[in-house]
């Protein structure tokens, strides 16, 4: 996710930059007009469910199957990458980032795969709202570092948003987090715990299902060394 310092007027501080970059390419355009509004649960806004009612997960995919769940997909080529290598997972995406967005919907329809859900927003707002015990995985990939230290408190790694999280993964759920940042993974280490998580493993590296997303390559190039944490919801 891209960085800004604009200073949010809500109540609520953004854990993520601007949702806007360059224009949009033509093709890009065709697949928000048509491939978004099928792959958007319904019920997760606040304008659609003010009430903040429970979303049920399988009215998004159609039955009782696990659902996993990634908080800011970037460009989406992890989210796709394990929608093909689980098919019988459900996986619901969530990125405010329009130009993530559109890139990710490109991927999926070269892909072919069916097992996923979009949220094209704030993922605060899905885990208002999906039920207590409801997700099985949750993936963290190279979220926005906010490396001034006056904006550590925007980062996702903080308690307003890792107790959300928290409530909905189901016990033995497991919770991903990489990053390049060295000072993220102190600040992992120390508010994830906090949250109801246990640490399983710290590595330098990555999952044996991992795929190498853009910004992890950007770090790699610019001699930055990723970072793989592992936690667990007892």
């Amino acid at each position: 996710m891209m960085q800004d310092e604009t200073e949010t007027t809500t109540a609520r501080r953004n854990f993520y930059g601007r949702i806007h970059g360059k224009t949009l390419r033509p093709a890009q355009k065709v697949y928000l007009s048509e491939d978004l509004d099928s792959l958007r649960p319904r019920g997760v806004t606040r304008a659609e469910n003010p009430e903040r009612e429970p979303v049920d997960p399988a009215g998004i995919f159609g039955d009782d199957r696990a659902v996993w769940l990634e908080v800011g997909f970037g460009g989406g080529e992890h989210l796709v990458h394990m929608a093909a290598r689980y098919p019988g997972i459900g996986i619901i995406g969530a990125e405010p980032y329009v130009n993530g967005i559109a890139m990710l919907l490109g991927k999926i329809r070269a892909a072919g795969v069916e097992n996923l859900a979009v949220h094209p927003g704030d993922a605060r707002d899905l885990l208002e709202v999906l039920p207590e015990a409801s997700v099985a995985k949750a993936f963290l990939n190279y979220p926005d570092p906010w490396p001034k230290r006056r904006h550590h408190r925007r980062r996702f790694v903080t308690q307003d948003h890792l107790i959300l999280l928290a409530r909905v993964m189901r016990p033995g759920a497991e919770f991903r987090i990489a990053t390049d940042i060295p000072d993220y993974v102190r600040q992992a280490l120390k508010e994830v715990p906090k949250a109801g998580f246990e640490l399983v493993l710290e590595s330098a590296e990555p999952w044996a299902d991992w795929l190498s997303t853009r910004y992890e390559q950007k770090a790699l190039r610019e001699g930055r060394a990723p970072h793989y944490l592992t936690f667990c919801r007892p």
